[in-house]
């Protein structure tokens, strides 16, 4: 049974003594907004496990952060840049697959997160606040942070979209064109290093895959046109967002397993309902 409906959630969003929840609400909405635009040339690109990796790859910055007493978001970004890095640099060897890559990257970054973490003592909270979300987790400041980075990398993608698309849709071609693919690859994984470290705090970092894939992947079995995938995974990620914060204020569940329910739900609506010609 519903015990909180969608009327008195807004009633409670707008309560100056709930100051936590809209800031989880438009943290969980600037999130979703980013990890769309950015997820759209994931999708294209065939490139979803970048996303788990990176998300997993910041676990080494976060638990030093958290040893030294700094933010976790700084921490994170600095290890995702670091592992973003390494994977575009290590990626234009033509004898190693892309993803084989972002495995090896992936591993040893996690596994120096465990070590690291191993060595802290008290982490257990906001260890679990981090890997799965939380609605009381976002500051004022992170809030703030959280906004400069969303619109910064929705302006950069939308002004290098060509030269993305020509990479998405064929590499070498891109470079016999002399376009330069190591320098996009390098944006798109920092891009997606971005959305995965504004998205940890409402998301968490073991769910964030499914903000940054699913959305993007239910736009694409309506449209084929890249503008109105981007504009319409917005659209989807900001409703499953929305009602996913909503749930997990009603039933006290965790917010980004509530979120990614809701963006599934969609999705799987999506595949039910989307013209047959779009799936085929």
């Amino acid at each position: 049974m519903l015990e909180i409906g969608f009327l008195q959630f807004l009633a409670d969003v707008v309560n100056p003594h709930l100051a936590f929840l809209p800031r989880a609400l438009t943290a969980a909405v600037l999130a979703a907004v980013l990890c769309a635009v950015v997820g759209c040339f994931v999708v294209l690109r065939g490139m979803a496990f970048i996303g788990d990796a990176v998300a997993h790859a910041v676990f080494p910055g976060v638990a030093l952060a958290f040893a030294l007493q700094v933010s976790v978001l700084f921490g994170g970004a600095v290890a995702g840049l670091i592992v973003a890095v390494l994977i575009a640099v290590l990626s234009q060897r033509r004898a190693l697959k892309e993803d084989a890559v972002i495995g090896i990257v992936f591993a040893a970054a996690f596994a120096l997160g465990l070590v690291i973490i191993s060595r802290v003592e008290g982490y257990t909270a906001s260890l679990s606040s981090f890997l799965f979300g939380s609605l009381t987790g976002v500051s004022e400041r992170d809030l703030i942070v959280s906004a400069a980075t969303c619109a910064v990398i929705v302006a950069l993608v939308v002004v290098l979209r060509p030269w993305l698309t020509a990479v998405a849709l064929d590499r070498e071609t891109a470079r016999a064109m002399n376009v330069r693919v190591a320098l996009l690859d390098l944006v798109l994984y920092l891009c997606v290093t971005a959305a995965v470290v504004v998205s940890v705090q409402t998301i968490g970092n073991i769910l964030v895959l499914a903000l940054l894939v699913t959305p993007a992947s239910a736009a694409r079995l309506f449209t084929d046109n890249l503008e109105t995938m981007m504009i319409l995974a917005a659209l989807i990620g900001v409703v499953g967002s929305v009602v996913g914060v909503w749930l997990a204020w009603s039933f006290d569940s965790p917010t980004g397993a509530t979120i990614v329910l809701c963006v599934t739900a969609i999705f799987g609506a999506s595949w039910l309902f989307a013209r047959k010609g779009a799936r085929a």
